[in-house]
């Protein structure tokens, strides 16, 4: 068998990664026919089917997963000495690919890159926002954005935030004729604000927690969103308790837009938390971006 051209093979990469020759071919550049023709050329060569198609996805098969094993580390480490080389720029340079929630994004993201990106105009990140667990090495990101609880052992973890607080809320109209709650036990004489979590699909449980006694209390209520945002504007508009991070409604509960209600039944938790995995080399990109990030209280 005559050698395989290279591009070929990263070809097959993209494509066994990203499930999907859309996606693969404008990753790669190229139209989805070419790259199909390329694919069923290789298949072809080797005279052993790589990828099983259908009309809604493109599954590796037993050989293809063998193949994508064994081109994995060697392209790992193509990757690795690329970015070692760009230490021997001028200026750091590179793309980096971050995994986040919203909440950390609007919070804590969006702010340091204002300052990082403009001072590095040759550095690219890009933001991918997600609700759900996401296997950073997998999906090849760089890095993820997590709670510090949450984050795995196995992973390195920057602090990026401070500890957080979560707020219960509702307008003072909601209040004219109830009364506020005084423990978590009393939501459920109430018309709450329930969060659906996008990717699981299930209703979030209000967690409480006072002198060691804690509470995961199911709300009920007429309207469920699957938004944080969403849930302090219903609040304001007076449709019921919504249950957030303390910084999305700070500055209404200072203009007194929304009273707070069960306060000493919110202690402070660990914030946000940058990780990635303990064996990533990290190129001069990559450390501007941690730096940039760092929690300095």
């Amino acid at each position: 068998m005559s050698r395989l051209n290279l591009n070929t093979l990263v070809a097959f990469r993209a494509v066994a990664q990203e499930r999907s020759f859309t996606r693969a071919a404008a990753q790669l550049g190229l139209s989805p026919s070419a790259l199909s023709h390329t694919i069923r050329g290789l298949e072809g060569r080797l005279g052993i089917r790589l990828l099983t198609r259908t009309t809604r996805s493109v599954v590796p098969t037993a050989a293809g997963d063998r193949l994508l094993g064994a081109l994995g580390p060697h392209f790992d480490g193509i990757e690795a000495e690329l970015a070692a080389l760009s230490a021997l720029r001028d200026k750091p340079a590179g793309s980096l690919r971050v995994t986040t929630g919203i909440h950390a994004a609007e919070m804590i993201l969006r702010p340091a890159l204002a300052k990082l990106l403009p001072a590095y105009p040759d550095i690219q990140v890009e933001v991918s926002v997600n609700a759900g667990f996401i296997d950073i090495v997998a999906e090849r990101f760089d890095a993820g954005v997590r709670l510090g609880e949450t984050v795995a052992q196995d992973m390195i973890a920057v602090r990026i935030g401070p500890d957080m607080r979560m707020a219960a809320i509702a307008s003072p109209a909601y209040f004219l004729n109830r009364k506020p709650p005084r423990t978590p036990r009393d939501l459920a004489r109430h018309n709450c604000i329930n969060l659906r979590f996008p990717t699981r699909g299930g209703l979030y449980a209000w967690e409480f927690e006072k002198a060691a006694q804690i509470l995961n209390v199911r709300v009920e209520g007429q309207l469920i969103v699957n938004e944080v945002g969403l849930a302090l504007q219903a609040a304001r508009d007076g449709l019921g308790v919504a249950y957030l991070p303390e910084d999305y409604a700070k500055a209404d509960i200072e203009a007194g837009r929304v009273t707070r209600v069960l306060e000493s039944w919110c202690p402070p938790f660990s914030g946000y938390h940058l990780y990635f995995p303990s064996r990533r080399q990290q190129s001069p990109a990559f450390a501007l971006l941690v730096e940039a990030l760092r929690y300095r209280p």
